[in-house]
């Protein structure tokens, strides 16, 4: 797996301050996306214990609400295998911290996938540029969801958070 960006002390990218990994890969090629540099799976740094290091390093901290991911997409074919083993890590570590997913399936697309067991809200869909609307928080466009993940398990329904 490999990543762009390590971003400490966001408060864009989910509620609170976090930190935000940021993957490489991502099949959906967005027209207008705001990250295209992360697109190719092969490009960006070896996502490595160091890594790993300094994110856990940055998530100990008190005032860290708990981590973003993004990019690229986090659940790209190619990162799920790694993806999965972070989410269980960072879960058994911080069980307090919040992870928050953006990606570009949808709940639907990937509502059998481990994965959703670790995440507590689920940014979903493609970003489509003419539903941009900067006004719409924590998304790009209005056909992008935010799903309270652990309700909507519960539930049997998507629930918005």
């Amino acid at each position: 797996m490999r990543y762009h960006d390590i971003t400490k002390d966001d408060m864009k990218n989910g509620d609170g301050l976090r930190v935000v990994l940021w993957l490489s890969g991502c099949e959906h090629a967005c027209q207008g996306c705001h990250n295209p540099v992360t697109w190719d799976p092969d490009d960006g740094l070896i996502f490595d214990e160091k890594a790993k290091a300094e994110v856990f390093e940055l998530l100990s901290r008190d005032y860290i609400s708990g981590i973003t991911l993004s990019g690229g997409d986090p659940l790209f074919p190619g990162n799920r295998a790694e993806v999965l083993v972070l989410l269980k890590e960072i879960r058994e570590k911080f069980p307090l911290k919040t992870v928050w997913c953006y990606t570009g399936y949808t709940y639907e697309e990937i509502e059998d996938l481990e994965h959703l067991d670790y995440i507590d809200v689920l940014v979903d869909g493609k970003y489509i540029e003419i539903l941009k609307d900067n006004q719409y928080h924590w998304a790009g466009s209005i056909n992008q969801r935010i799903i309270d993940v652990k309700r909507s398990k519960k539930e049997g329904r998507v629930v918005f958070y």
